[in-house]
Parts: C-alpha cells; sequence; structure tokens
C-alpha cells in the first residue's frame, strides 16, 4: 500500500506534479514571508532603535531555522530516496533517527542562547537600548528554539512523502498565530502588558510550539507512508552520515547569510547604522522574494530524490527544467517591483527620511542579482535532493560568502554603502555559472536539464 502511495512521484505528468507539489509549499512560503514583513513593521512602530535590535538579532534567529532546515532538508533526501528503492524499513529509520537527532539540537541552541547571545551581539552596537532590545528579543528565541526545530522537522518528514498540502497548512497556522499575537503582545492589547520587542519574541516562538502539536496531532490520527517509532531507534553510522552529509552542507548554506550580514554590519555600521537596519529589511524584503521560489525548490526535491532512487533520470531531467522556468518567472517579477516601487515598498516599515532613501538604493541595485541567481537556486536544490551537499555547498558558499565578503570590503573603499549593494548580484552571477558547470558534468551530465540522453 505504501508503494502505492508514493507512486505518483514516478507515474504522474511531470510539470503538473512539479505544480502540485509547488504550489502549496510556494503558498506556506508566502505567508511565511509575509508573517517575516509584518512583524519587522509592528517592530518599526516602536523606532528605529527596535527595528535595528532585530536585525541584530536575525543571524541567531536564523541559525535555528538553518540547523533544523539542513538537518531536515538531510531527512526529506534520505526517506524520499530510500522510498524510490522500495526500502520501506530504511525510509522509517532516516525518519525516527532525524527526530533525535533534532531533540539533541534543541539542547544545543538552550545552551547557545544563555552563553552566547549577549557576547556576540555586544559586537555590533555600541547603544544601551538596541542591545538591551536585542537580547530581550534573542534569548527567547533561541532558548525557546524546540517549538522551531521540531516543526521542521515533521515538516521536512511530511514532505519527503509527498504531503505538501498537510505542511502548507500547519505553516500557515504557526505564522497566522504569530501574527494574531505580535500587535496584541508588542503594544498590550487586549488587556496584555505591553511587552515591545520581547512581545514579538513570545508570539513567534508560541507559533512555531502551536504549529508542532499540530504536526503531531495529524501524524497521530492516520497512517503515512512513514512510520515513527522506538523500534527503529538504533544507532546506524550510515543512516546518520546521509542525513548529515546533505544536512550539514544545507546548514552552513542557510547559516551564511549570518555570517553574510554580521561581517556587512560591521563594514555598513562604520558610515552609519542606518545601513544596518537597510540591511535588516532588505534580508525580510528577500524572503518575501525568495521563499516562493524556495517553494518550488522543496517541492522538486522529493520528485527528483523519488526517481533519482527509482533510476528515473529522464523525469529528474525533466524536473529541473520545469523548475528553472517556473522559479526564473517568480525572480523577474521580483526584480520588476524592486525597480518600479522601492519606495512604496520601504514605506510599509514606517521609514524615515533617511532609511527611505538608503533603502530605494540598495534595493534597486541588489534585485539585479535576482534573475540570474535562479540557476543558482534551483541547482542547489537539486544537488541536495540528489544527496550531494558538497557541491550545493560550494554554489551556496559562491552566492554569499566567497564573492559578496571580499568584493564589499573593496567596493566600500571606493564607493561606501554602494558598494556593498553591488556585490550582491556580481555574487549571484559567479555562483549561477559555477552551479551550471557542476550539474553539466555531474555523472556524466545524465542530471543535467540540457542534456540530451535519453
Amino acid at each position: 500500500m505504501e508503494e502505492r502511495e508514493n507512486s505518483f512521484m514516478r507515474t504522474r505528468p511531470v510539470f503538473s506534479l512539479l505544480v502540485s507539489m509547488s504550489v502549496p509549499m510556494m503558498l506556506s512560503m508566502l505567508i511565511q514571508s509575509l508573517y517575516n514583513i509584518v512583524d519587522s513593521i509592528y517592530v518599526s512602530r516602536l523606532g528605529t532603535d527596535a527595528l535595528t535590535a532585530v536585525s541584530l538579532a536575525y543571524p541567531l534567529q536564523n541559525a535555528i531555522v538553518s540547523v533544523g532546515v539542513g538537518i531536515g532538508v538531510g531527512i526529506s533526501s534520505a526517506i524520499s530516496i530510500c522510498l524510490g528503492r522500495g526500502d520501506q524499513e530504511g525510509a522509517d529509520r532516516s525518519a525516527t533517527i532525524g527526530v533525535a537527532l533534532t531533540v539533541f539540537h534543541c539542547i544545543l541552541f538552550i545552551l547557545l542562547g544563555i552563553f552566547v547571545t549577549k557576547p556576540f551581539l555586544s559586537l555590533f552596537t555600541d547603544s544601551p537600548n538596541v542591545l538591551s532590545d536585542a537580547c530581550d528579543y534573542t534569548y527567547i528565541v533561541l532558548c525557546v528554539s524546540f517549538g522551531s526545530l521540531l516543526q521542521i522537522a515533521f515538516e521536512k518528514i511530511f514532505q519527503g512523502i509527498g504531503q505538501m498540502k498537510i505542511t502548507m497548512y500547519l505553516l500557515s497556522v504557526g505564522c497566522i498565530i504569530n501574527i494574531i499575537l505580535d500587535p496584541i503582545l508588542i503594544f498590550g492589547l487586549l488587556g496584555f502588558p505591553a511587552l515591545g520587542v520581547a512581545g514579538a519574541a513570545i508570539a513567534t516562538v508560541i507559533g512555531q510550539i502551536g504549529a508542532f502539536l499540530l504536526y503531531i496531532v495529524v501524524y497521530l490520527r492516520k497512517p503515512y507512508a512513514i512510520h515513527i517509532h522506538p523500534k527503529y531507534l538504533k544507532f546506524d553510522k550510515k543512516i546518520i552520515g546521509q542525513i548529515y552529509s546533505v544536512g550539514i552542507p544545507s546548514s552552513i548554506m542557510m547559516l551564511l547569510p549570518s555570517v553574510l550580514i554580521s561581517i556587512l554590519n560591521s563594514i555598513l555600521a562604520v558610515f552609519s547604522e542606518v545601513y544596518v537596519a537597510v540591511l535588516g529589511v532588505y534580508f525580510k524584503l528577500q524572503t518575501f522574494i525568495y521563499m516562493p521560489a524556495n517553494g518550488i525548490v522543496q517541492g522538486m526535491r522529493p520528485i527528483i530524490g523519488y526517481n533519482y532512487g527509482a533510476g528515473e533520470e529522464k523525469r529528474v531531467r525533466t524536473t529541473i527544467r520545469y523548475s528553472l522556468v517556473c522559479a526564473a518567472a517568480l525572480m523577474l517579477t521580483g526584480t520588476l517591483l524592486s525597480l518600479l516601487i522601492p519606495g512604496p515598498i520601504f514605506s510599509l516599515f514606517d521609514a524615515d527620511e533617511a532609511l527611505m532613501s538608503a533603502g530605494i538604493t540598495a534595493l534597486r541595485i541588489i534585485c539585479l542579482g535576482f534573475l540570474v541567481s535562479t540557476i543558482g537556486v534551483i541547482y542547489s536544490g537539486t544537488f541536495e535532493a540528489l544527496g550531494n551537499g558538497r557541491n550545493s555547498l560550494i554554489i551556496s558558499l559562491l552566492r554569499q560568502f566567497v564573492i559578496t565578503i571580499p568584493l564589499s570590503f573593496i567596493l566600500s573603499r571606493f564607493f561606501g554603502a554602494v558598494g556593498v549593494w553591488a556585490s550582491f548580484p556580481v555574487g549571484e552571477l559567479c555562483a549561477s555559472i559555477v552551479a551550471f558547470f557542476l550539474l553539466q558534468h555531474y555523472e556524466g551530465g545524465k542530471m543535467s536539464p540540457f542534456s540530451r540522453q535519453r
């Protein structure tokens, strides 16, 4: 029965399958992006200091998501490939061990929140008010991160078996809880005390815990193609290695923005803290653009992993090709909006004149890399689905570290903050060129969407 339940990934027409798998994830990613922006809009009403505080907290907050999603992608990849090969026990063991590893990571983040928060944030501001707000926010989201990590683990498990609508509904519920609670806890509505920035953090963790508990309820209500049970919880070096071989590079890939933001904040702070706020707002905005594309990546990953495990190379190539076209359309839309209406976009954040001026310039320059980044984003996800985390990491390092940071240092010496913004599209271009050649030569070019192999 379980083989029949998942065989649609091998038999259904590729484009309709990709749409059915990706659209739910795109919608849920858009809702999540909306939450990120609404959160910043509410916080911005507290003043520029509060917005700067949340921007400084973003790297550590992103570390939670990075580890959760990275390991989750490793779990999902292992499950999809095992199901494609017909190895049900391997898929069940991968899911169970993956959840156990996630619980271990929850403990690590509690320790990180206690001992790292204040020393880390102190590196980026001399303002006592900004530091206090940033610490209040970060202590909460790190030390109560179990909801986020376990929610993401179950999200990726359900994605690995193709249950995209469930992940869409539950991720959306968590985000909606956040959106509802944000104004109540930040400003003290309905009889609640006004908690300011800390209220935003509390709303966030409540939404995450709520979504996780709903995953448990949904999983227990009916049988699925995957079973999580203590009998599968045995030390299995091969499965743990398989999860981490994809998960660690994927986590590093998602941590790169945190490292990137931290380094760029130190560069931009030399010129003005306004640029630090601009960078924080931009990374909120870019999620609204990149999250739908990541929805496509999440939709295509189980299709590619399942068909790769089943030896269906032609379906793998076709899936990649359609994914490229869909993601390019989204990136082009984001580029046009950023070029044509950057002012109205930044006005959502109650931007003062200085923030508005700097933000418009930044967005119009950085958006030039959106369309070209399509290849890097899709190919990076492809390598994760194939179980090759190394190539995915290479692409991401080029996108957000190897090119961008040195170039920012150099160009900022001549052009100030504009030089930092210009480094983004250059990094995307270089990464996409390398990504193209990596997949073109992977396993003799059998997986390249441009291959003529039958």
